[in-house]
Parts: C-alpha cells; sequence; structure tokens
C-alpha cells in the first residue's frame, strides 16, 4: 500500500531532535514511498543542514517551503496537497517512530478498509528513550472512541495515520491553535468517518517540564473553553457535557504547576 509522510518544521525546533525523527521515519520496516516536509517559515542554519542532509541521503523526501510562519494546521493543509497517496501518516519532527509503526497501521487498512484514521499509543520519555515516564492511552473500537472524544482528545496526532480524502471531506485542518487536531477529529467523527487506535505504542513521544507550563494559564484554559463551546455549537457535546469539560478545564489549567504535573502523571497518563 502506497502512503505518504507528513511532517511540519519551524524554527524553534531542535536539529538533533529532527535527525532523530527523521532517521526513524526513514529505518521503517515499511519504507514510505515519499516524505512530505513543511518548512513552516524560515528557519535555523542547523536545521536547514538536517534538512539538507536527508534531501541528500534521501530522494524521497520532498520540502515545500512558506516564506512566513503560518502555524500548524494551515502548514499541514500546504502539506497534505503535496501528498501523492490517499494514505497519510503524520509525525512530529521532534518524535520517534517505533521501528514496525508503518507496518502495524497498515495491517489494519488492509484488514479494514472501510477504515479512515489509525492511531495508537505513545510513550512519553524525557532525555533519552529509555527513560519512559508514561504511556498515553486511547480507546480502541470506534463506539469507545466516540465516546471518549466528548470528553478528550481520542487521537495521538504525532502517531495517526489516516486517509487524506476523509480529512479533507471533513474540511481539513482548521486554524484552531494548540487543539488544531482535536478540533478535526471531532468533525470527521460527526462527518462519519470511522475511527480504530492500536492496543500498543509506536512512538516515543519527546516530554518535557516545559509542557505543563505550556498546557497552563488563562490563555490556554481559554482557547480550550472556546473550543468546547464550539462544539456545543456544532452538536457534538450536549449542555451537560459542555458544563463538565468546561468545568474540569478550567480548573486544571488554572492550578500550579507541580499540582498540573502531579494530577497528569498520577490520573490522566498510566
Amino acid at each position: 500500500m502506497l502512503f505518504s509522510v507528513l511532517l511540519s518544521l519551524y524554527h524553534k525546533e531542535s536539529a538533533s531532535f529532527l535527525r532523530q525523527s527523521l532517521e526513524s521515519v526513514f529505518t521503517q520496516t515499511l519504507l514510505p514511498y515519499e516524505v512530505i516536509l513543511v518548512e513552516d517559515g524560515d528557519l535555523t542554519n542547523e536545521l536547514y543542514a538536517v534538512v539538507q542532509e536527508f534531501e541528500y541521503r534521501h530522494p524521497e523526501l520532498k520540502v515545500i517551503s512558506l516564506s512566513t510562519n503560518q502555524g500548524l494546521g494551515k502548514a499541514l493543509n500546504e502539506g497534505l496537497k503535496h501528498c501523492s497517496y490517499d494514505l497519510v501518516a503524520r509525525m512530529d519532527t521532534d518524535d520517534i517512530a517505533k521501528p514496525d509503526r508503518f507496518e502495524k497501521q497498515l495491517a489494519i487498512f488492509r484488514e479494514y478498509p472501510e477504515i479512515d484514521v489509525v492511531g495508537a499509543w505513545i510513550d512519553e520519555f524525557e532525555g533519552e528513550v529509555s527513560n519512559v515516564l508514561s504511556m498515553r492511552k486511547v480507546p480502541e473500537q470506534h463506539e469507545n472512541i466516540l465516546r471518549f472524544a466528548k470528553g478528550r482528545c481520542p487521537v495521538n496526532h504525532p502517531v495517526v495515520m489516516f486517509r487524506k480524502s476523509a480529512v479533507l471531506k471533513a474540511g481539513g485542518y482548521k486554524h484552531f491553535p494548540l487543539f488544531e487536531d482535536y478540533y478535526l477529529w471531532v468533525r470527521m467523527l460527526m462527518d462519519g468517518a470511522r475511527f480504530y487506535n492500536i492496543q500498543e505504542s509506536l512512538l516515543f513521544f519527546r516530554f518535557s517540564p516545559d509542557m505543563f507550563r505550556r498546557r497552563g494559564g488563562w490563555k490556554y484554559a481559554v482557547t480550550e473553553v472556546r473550543l468546547q463551546f464550539l462544539f456545543y455549537r456544532i452538536g457534538f457535546v450536549n449542555f451537560f457535557s459542555l458544563i463538565k469539560n468546561v468545568g474540569i478545564r478550567m480548573t486544571t489549567r488554572i492550578l500550579p504547576n507541580n499540582l498540573r504535573a502531579l494530577l497528569y502523571k498520577r490520573f490522566i497518563r498510566n
């Protein structure tokens, strides 16, 4: 089965992390036929050097350069235009795919041709991949994924593989900073797309203490509440779910960082 890999890169990312990420893509048990890398605005010299190195080593790497930083949603939409195949694997430029990730996801598409989105669990690590702090688990079957999505994001974006046609049918990625993926999954679910999550980890997700700071504060809380009200307006959640979700999110986001980290590690992750 022919498939593309889609990545977006911007100037604040690490050249060494990018190298690790790309190495994991190009050492899979089943290799992609093309890798689309969107340069979202100007990059550092170190990042350009890594990109050029992999372009030389791997002709299947195609670079799309945007003149200014557009944000993740817009960059991914632009990248999707250049994906030649209907099956597209997402990858972030600081994470590390496990060697059989693509092989296992393609097996699901072969066995269940009605499926539009195949996700998996991810290992959250800090420093080295041997230092796994937690595992982000998501439900397996479509009906459970749909229920789970009423309260939390049901798919781990960095490890997802989807049908490009189903994503475009639902309107593609929308510009909703921090939550482009969650908004997309909800629209796809409402549009009738079928989901499946493999019940094992297929990716190492880079984790840092800064993550708790980025996921806290009033700005993050207000953005998340806006998304919940949007879900209510489009009919995805009812009024009771809206109030519950807003209450949980507002409380969590305004907690001190150390308490939010404890809650995250002890109750949200396994």
